[in-house]
């Protein structure tokens, strides 16, 4: 990360996180602050800009300011832009080149084909339905009392699966009971929960039309498992940009220093 003067915010306001990132004239990354998002939004994004504002040493004004996310209009930023649009301008600039952006947050996944000039030709999204999302993972690790983090390893430490084959949320739950109950292994029930969260992801991708290279990012990057699984189902490899939970918001502190 670069260590000048911050110039633009861009700010990512998603379901479960709220993501500023903070960049330089030359749109270098500086600092981020990645919090989980709260209900009342708005006092949030006050305090965060504050907390903005003191690490920069000097007042930041709304006209630096791009707000991306579900929860863009409930914060103060010079111009609003959409999550597609900032998330293929960040990866883009992350990586340096285009490709089949797979995007996977709290309550939606999304699938951003990109060009070789950085521009969106495509794109689909998945925002009806819990499953193929963070939320599938999340409803999972409660019922099975792990941590949302070790998903990802226990889902690895087996070489055997359980079908999961319930599309939504509500029904996988009740799968997973059902599972456990005959007495299947939990590393191998969430290894299928992961596998079919994947499918779900990959089949998505399929219908966008793959450009490669495939990268994802996204709060579920994070998860090992989820990674490898996708790129066995997409039969290709699967990038991993630096800071996969930022994209959105580094997208869109771009944004904000392009119009200075």
């Amino acid at each position: 990360m670069s260590s000048g003067e911050v110039s633009a915010l861009g700010i990512d306001v998603g379901s479960t996180t709220f993501k500023l990132v903070a960049v330089d004239t030359q749109g270098s990354m500086l600092w981020h602050i990645l919090e989980p998002s709260q209900p009342r939004l708005e006092e949030q994004a006050r305090r965060v800009l504050q907390e903005a504002s003191a690490k920069a040493g000097r007042e930041l004004d709304e006209g630096s300011i791009v707000a991306t996310g579900y929860g863009r209009n409930l914060v103060p930023a010079g111009r609003r832009v959409t999550e597609i649009t900032c998330h293929a301008r960040g990866v883009f600039a992350a990586t340096g080149h285009g490709g089949t952006l797979v995007d996977i947050g709290g309550q939606d996944s999304k699938v951003i084909v990109i060009g070789s000039d950085g521009r969106v030709t495509n794109f689909v999204m998945n925002d009806k339905c819990a499953a193929g999302t963070g939320r599938f993972l999340e409803v999972a690790a409660t019922r099975l009392e792990l941590d949302l983090d070790e998903l990802g390893r226990v889902a690895l430490e087996s070489e055997e699966e359980v079908s999961i084959s319930s599309t939504c949320t509500v029904f996988a739950e009740s799968e997973i009971v059902s599972q456990i109950a005959r007495g299947h292994p939990i590393e191998q029930i969430v290894r299928g929960l992961v596998r079919s969260l994947t499918r779900r992801v990959a089949a998505l991708a399929r219908s966008a039309g793959i450009s490669e290279p495939v990268m994802l990012s996204g709060g579920v990057a994070r998860n090992p498992a989820v990674r490898e699984f996708l790129a066995q189902e997409l039969g290709r490899p699967v990038e991993l940009p630096e800071h996969p939970q930022l994209m959105g918001a580094y997208g869109a502190a771009l944004l904000a220093q392009a119009e200075k």
